[in-house]
Formats: C-alpha cells, sequence, structure tokens
C-alpha cells in the first residue's frame, strides 16, 4: 500500500527536524570533554605547544565517538518509532539531519571558549601560553553521524521482522491478504466439503 506523499514528506521533514536539534547538544558535550591542547602566543598567533602531541587527534576522535553513539541511537530510535512503509522517508531524515547535526555540533563546540582564547592571543605577550578550544582538523568524521544512523537502521531493518500495523504475528485462518487490496480467506476446507460447507 502506498503512503501518500506529503505524508512520506512530513516523515521526512520530522525526522531531519529531531535528529537535527540534537546536535548543539553534542557540541556542548564534545567542548566539555575534549582534551586540552595548549597554544603558546608568538607575534600575536597561536602556535601549537607540542607540534607533535596528540592532543589535536584526541579532539578529532572524540568528537567521532560522539557523533557515532548519536548516530547509532537516531538510527534505532527511529526504527523503532517508525511505521512500516515509512523506510525511505526516514532513511533520508537520518542522512540529511545527521549531517545537519554534525555540522552544528562541531560549530558550537568551536564557539565554546573562543572569544577568551581570541582574547587571550591577541593581547598576550610572547611566550604566554593558553588552552585552545574545540576544533575539527579532519572534517571527513562529519558523516560519523549520518553513517551509521542510516547503517543501524538498515541492520534492524534487516535482522527483525516488522509486522504491519495490527498485526501481532498470529497466523490464522482468514486473515487479510493485501493483494489488490481485498481479503483472501486462505481457511482450510473440511475433509469431503468446500470452503462454503457444501458436499463435493
Amino acid at each position: 500500500m502506498r503512503r501518500p506523499t506529503g505524508r512520506l514528506l512530513a516523515i521526512w521533514a520530522v525526522t531531519s527536524g529531531v535528529v537535527t536539534l540534537l546536535g548543539p547538544l553534542a557540541g556542548l558535550l564534545w567542548a566539555a570533554t575534549a582534551p586540552k591542547v595548549t597554544y603558546v602566543v608568538v607575534q600575536g598567533e597561536a602556535l601549537l605547544a607540542e607540534p607533535e602531541g596528540q592532543g589535536p587527534i584526541g579532539i578529532d576522535a572524540r568528537f567521532a565517538l560522539i557523533a557515532l553513539v548519536a548516530g547509532i541511537v537516531c538510527g534505532v530510535g527511529a526504527y523503532l518509532a517508525g511505521g512500516r512503509g515509512n523506510d525511505i522517508a526516514l532513511l533520508l531524515g537520518l542522512a540529511v539531519g545527521g549531517v545537519a547535526a554534525a555540522v552544528l555540533a562541531w560549530r558550537t563546540g568551536h564557539l565554546v571558549g573562543l572569544g577568551h582564547f581570541q582574547d587571550a592571543v591577541r593581547h598576550g605577550r610572547d611566550g604566554t601560553t593558553v588552552d585552545g578550544v574545540a576544533d575539527l582538523r579532519a572534517k571527513g568524521v562529519l558523516v560519523f553521524w549520518a553513517l551509521p544512523a542510516v547503517a543501524a537502521y538498515g541492520l534492524l531493518e534487516m535482522v527483525v521482522r516488522r509486522l504491519p500495523a495490527g498485526d501481532r504475528g498470529d497466523e490464522g485462518a482468514g486473515e487479510a491478504d493485501e493483494v489488490g487490496g481485498d481479503e483472501l480467506d486462505l481457511e482450510s476446507a473440511p475433509a469431503g466439503r468446500d470452503v462454503d460447507g457444501r458436499e463435493r
């Protein structure tokens, strides 16, 4: 049974919106948990105090982890909340919303403490150290929200048998066959009689 286009568009829009709204929250979590990276002020510019340090990599890795977990949660949530026949709309919503959420998480997390950092660099004397703010160097991790969300949904779709609305999985005679929109009675006839009870 085909769903009305308007309904599918509404499901897509709601899914995208809900996932997108989670982005800033993830960004705040990223900023609060990202490893601290120390910079040295040199002629009004901020240079890494330890160029060979793992701090910047750790910041990217923490973002990737948060996005990965958030994506999986979104995918599972969309599967549990969505009904049969809404798969395409939900998947598109997860993909679009996941990308938007990741971008918002990045920008939100980067803004936390940015003004103070820039002010300290601008007015700091040479050799002054200052803690940096969360920022992404590997922009490829921005897909780490959308891809796990879609993958989690698709995996559940493959391993879980989703039943139509109102169907509890009980097998029995007389259940509706949706072919052609008509009911097809599958009740077996008693021996020697047809389905209507007449002798053969």
